[in-house]
């Protein structure tokens, strides 16, 4: 009989995780067969639209930069020219899969001003039905995706009503399913995806099913902007140095991504030189509405990145997400997500006088950080969002994984239009959406009455009660205002060490490192500047903070102030256009003078690629225990990200930055304490130097112009010299080197076989590490350097590689053997069973040995032994890095037991196979009685229909304890993954057994 009614869907999913994929292949057609309508009729429809745009890809060019083009826009035009008699029989399957879609009648024309229409779009409002006028914007995204996708298979009706539904389904947790409009890569995170689509061909080919269904069936833009370091600073030619440097260190891995443009359809690759992906994406990717085969809908965009959210600023639904769940999302694999609640923001007032978007978004970091935002949506409304620049919300969105929110949601409105046009969008473009968010209900105009909007939970801020502050020292949520730094950082000396605290006793809190620098006498004391960057997509991406950068800089010169020499200093813009206008307005030469010159266009110091500082300098810090200090532009500032040797390391606005590097240190009240002596004897203070709004309003005015933009990214895609010499053979496999130390085939697919392993608990594992709170991602899958004394030094110098040619893990990703060892390879990290000593070792519980991790995990693992981690709260916060699932798995980790979860690491373990597992309220490790020596059995069934998402399972330990743990897999789609022994081997036996 037919599978219909409510629960339908339910029943589909659960079916399908607990099958294999020739069972569900079965199950499939004998619903197929059972209801010829509407889900056979579309089961068929959806295998021709595969066909068809198989037989597509295998008509268009294979393009990397080759394609003159000047917009996603202008290039799928191309693309579709190129492909045109092949489209059109494409375009007339998906014709029949829209008059399929349990929706179509809503399928409304949106005329244009002058005659004829701009294209059809699914109406919100035709539904009439009243509950979609109170949702907030954002969940309106979600609900027209899941009605333009309403196939009553990959997402139904019943899923459709779940998100009409939002007041009362949202606080039930309720799973739905989301295709995203494009997916966003960087190169540190694209690296490792291309190597997956490839290492995935290979297993396709090896199961017998076709290769070329591993392709990219969304917009893939992966922009190289994380390789760039800043080996040289302070000198006109830093750009082009260091562009040779990342090009000798990176030269195979930009050729494998060069290939991989090649290989994979629908994906873009922007080459190294252009620009921070965020502000590429801001400034020229994002859409904000795709007008696709005449279809109209919202951009929206998931990516590897978790600071992806900038692009909310722009009115964009966008969010970081692990690799794995990119890849899918790439392969057609809707997302499964629970639908959130969301806190509506309110904004009222203006920004006072010397105040920045940095001070802004700090505060609003700390403010929904105390709140709770963790896996829900932000929307920031009220009168206050009309009154602040699109730069400045894309400042406050960029920060969202910060303040823990899954987004930081800016409706479009007029200020977004602005934008659009000020960024080089044509006026026809900018029409269209206007025209499709007014008649969808998805566009707010400050200047019409409001209609009020109901959200989970309310917040409100008066922009005037914003101060000047900077956060820190290790947390980007610790914000100090600015007026309180002076004592906070003596408070910080004394206090006992933590993320407040450094101990360090009152007799050497005074102490002096004299040394000579380049033969100039020099000294540091504690609290003393070593690196002053403006850095990062969070600041770089706005003029405001920029001009008024160097209008600080400029001041000083005047002055007759300068940068210690001593002090490593960078500028590194997020896009080409930050040139042209600092060029424009002449505030270039004076950022130079106090060494601020360009390094080249990429994160640099924010994601740890700081460079080395002076030998000299490092001496002095480390010969002397001096607790040195690092002042950036940047969005995080955790333990050993920044540089090994700053241990204070703070979050300020670039105009900060330079006042700081002035100072040449954090230990100083800037509203009493002189920042030095100018070239007429007399004390200079902060207030002689800081620009006023109107001084930074009227260099953005005259500075910042459309024509900087348009030619910025004619450019773009060119390319330059060194990437168009990268030659690259032509092949849908990749041609795997065994010797390479950059590109390895990962293990993920091996003795892969049709048949799912299945659900499976964990049996007298060992504790491999025991930590206490906030452990993020850069502790257990660092990006910077590669330590000299570390296992996967030792690796690569068995290998003939030179200690000067380590490069970085995040440069390394690639390969699987170098990432493995470098695992909670982080040096600053605290692990309890070593009793209070700091660094990447662990204690191998049956022989007591103290190893590192690598090498304690490699021992458990050849003795057949499984391993857990016990943590705190917000294990995995940070940085998107679907490395740090990857790297536990490949050591034999079976399952991690934390207080709580960092959302997007959470779905990332889950999609490497490892079971997340959640203390109850009130417990943890300590309250538990549990040290780590302990040997863990985890109750879990071996079939998967008898476990659901959140249920409770028993853990019990070998010396009699016994404690229950909720099972951390929200959804039945999770569930499916964890059957298959992850998200990728899914896909697969999905793809396999595709028609």
């Amino acid at each position: 009989m037919p599978i219909t009614g409510p629960h339908s869907s339910a029943l589909l999913r659960r079916a399908f995780r607990s099958s294999s994929s020739s069972t569900a292949t079965r199950l499939h057609s004998t619903i197929a067969r059972t209801q010829p309508s509407p889900i056979a009729s579309q089961c068929r429809s959806y295998n021709g639209v595969s066909s068809a745009f198989r037989n597509v890809r295998s008509s268009i060019p294979r393009w990397s930069h080759g394609v003159d083009w000047k917009s996603p826009a202008t290039l799928t035009s191309q693309i579709r020219t190129a492909a045109s008699p092949v489209l059109e029989r494409f375009h007339r399957t998906l014709a029949t899969m829209a008059s399929q879609n349990a929706f179509s009648g809503i399928l409304t024309g949106l005329p244009k001003p002058g005659g004829g229409e701009f294209g059809k779009f699914y109406s919100l409002p035709a539904l009439n039905d009243p509950r979609i006028d109170k949702l907030p914007y954002s969940i309106r995204i979600l609900l027209e995706s899941a009605i333009r996708n309403c196939d009553n298979f990959q997402v139904t009706k019943e899923d459709v009503e779940k998100i009409i539904d939002w007041e009362k389904t949202a606080p039930k947790q309720v799973e739905i399913p989301f295709k995203p409009a494009r997916v966003l890569l960087q190169d540190f995170t694209g690296v490792p995806a291309v190597v997956d689509l490839a290492c995935m061909r290979d297993a396709m080919n090896n199961l017998g099913g076709d290769s070329d269904k591993i392709n990219p069936l969304v917009p893939v833009d992966l922009v190289i902007d994380h390789s760039v370091q800043v080996d040289v600073a302070r000198s006109e030619n830093a750009v082009q140095a260091n562009m040779e440097f990342e090009f000798q260190r990176n030269k195979e891995r930009f050729a494998f991504l060069k290939w991989g443009s090649k290989a994979f359809h629908n994906m873009l690759v922007v080459p190294p030189g252009s620009g921070i992906v965020h502000q590429v994406n801001l400034e020229y990717l994002g859409r904000v509405v795709f007008n696709t085969d005449g279809v109209l809908y919202p951009d929206s965009v998931v990516g590897t990145d978790s600071h992806t959210t900038m692009i909310d600023g722009l009115g964009v639904a966008g969010w970081g997400v692990g690799g794995i769940e990119a890849e899918a999302a790439m392969l057609g694999q809707p997302m499964s997500m629970v639908l959130p609640g969301v806190v509506g923001f309110k904004l009222s007032g203006k920004l006072r006088d010397g105040v920045t978007a940095t001070d802004l978004v700090l505060t609003v970091t700390q403010m929904l950080r105390k709140h709770g935002v963790v896996g829900k949506f932000v929307e920031f409304h009220g009168e206050g969002v009309g009154k602040i620049s699109l730069a400045d919300r894309a400042t406050i969105a960029n920060m969202s994984p910060e303040y823990g929110a899954t987004m930081g949601f800016f409706p479009v409105d007029n200020v977004t239009l602005q934008y659009l046009r000020l960024t080089g969008r044509s006026d026809d473009t900018v029409a269209m959406i206007e025209a499709y968010l007014r008649a969808n209900n998805m566009f707010v105009d400050y200047n019409e009455p409001q209609v009020e909007r109901v959200y989970s939970s309310y917040l409100e801020l008066d922009l005037s009660d914003v101060e000047p502050c900077i956060s820190g020292p290790k947390r980007p949520h610790d914000r100090v205002p600015l007026k309180e730094m002076k004592a906070d950082w003596h408070s910080c000396l004394d206090n006992k060490v933590g993320f407040k605290g450094f101990a360090v006793p009152k007799d050497s809190q005074d102490k002096v490192a004299k040394f000579s620098f380049h033969g100039e006498p020099a000294e540091l004391r504690h609290g003393s500047l070593v690196i002053a960057a403006i850095t990062s997509c969070t600041n770089t991406s706005n003029p405001s903070v920029m001009l008024g950068a160097g209008l600080v800089a400029k001041k000083a010169c005047e002055l007759g102030l300068k940068v210690k020499p001593w002090i490593k200093t960078s500028l590194a813009p997020g896009s080409g256009v930050v040139t042209k206008y600092l060029l424009k307005s002449g505030l270039q030469k004076y950022l130079d003078e106090q060494g601020f010159n360009i390094v080249g266009y990429g994160c640099t110091t924010c994601i740890g690629n700081s460079g080395e500082l002076d030998e000299t300098v490092g001496a002095a810090i480390s010969e002397n225990d001096i607790i040195a200090s690092a002042v950036l532009s940047g969005n995080r500032n955790f333990e050993g990200r920044v540089h090994p040797l700053t241990r204070a390391n703070y979050l300020a606005s670039p105009p900060l930055v330079v006042a700081y590097a002035l100072a040449g240190t954090v230990d100083i009240d800037f509203e009493k304490e002189p920042i030095g002596v100018g070239k007429d004897g007399k004390d200079v203070y902060f207030r002689d130097i800081w620009p006023s709004n109107q001084e930074i309003a009227d260099a953005v005015q005259s500075s910042v112009l459309p024509d900087m933009f348009k030619s910025t990214y004619e450019a773009i895609t060119k390319g330059n010299p060194m990437w168009n010499n990268l030659g690259v053979e032509e092949s849908k496999l990749y041609s795997w080197d065994s010797k390479s130390t950059y590109i390895h085939e990962p293990p993920y697919f091996k003795n892969m076989t049709m048949d799912p392993p299945g659900a499976h608990g964990v049996k007298d594992a060992y504790c491999l590490l025991n930590f206490g709170d906030s452990i993020t991602t850069d502790h257990i899958s660092p990006a910077g350097s590669i330590q000299k004394d570390s296992p996967a030094a030792k690796y690569l110098l068995e290998r003939g590689v030179d200690r000067k040619d380590f490069n970085s893990y995040g440069s390394r990703r690639g390969n699987d053997e170098i990432m493995a060892r470098g695992t909670f390879a982080n040096i600053r990290i605290v692990n309890k069973l070593l009793n209070g000593e700091v660094g990447p070792k662990t204690v191998h519980i049956p022989t007591g040995e103290k190893l590192s991790v690598f090498d304690a995990a490699s021992r458990y693992k050849a003795a057949g032994q499984d391993t857990i981690v016990l943590a705190g709260a917000e294990y995995g916060s940070g940085s998107s890095r679907d490395w740090a699932a990857k790297g536990p798995m490949l050591l034999g980790v079976k399952a991690v037991i934390a207080k709580s979860f960092e959302r997007i690491h959470r779905s990332n373990l889950v999609g490497m196979g490892i079971i997340p597992l959640c203390f109850k309220a009130g417990e943890d490790a300590d309250t538990l009685g549990l040290t780590g020596h302990e040997r863990y059995n985890i109750d879990l069934p071996n079939n998967i229909n008898e476990i659901r998402p959140g249920q409770d399972v028993t853990v019990t330990t070998d010396n009699g304890k016994s404690f229950t743990c909720t099972a951390r897999f929200d959804t039945e789609v999770e569930l499916a993954y964890f059957n298959h022994g992850g998200i990728l081997p899914y896909v697969i036996r999905q793809l396999t057994t595709q028609k």
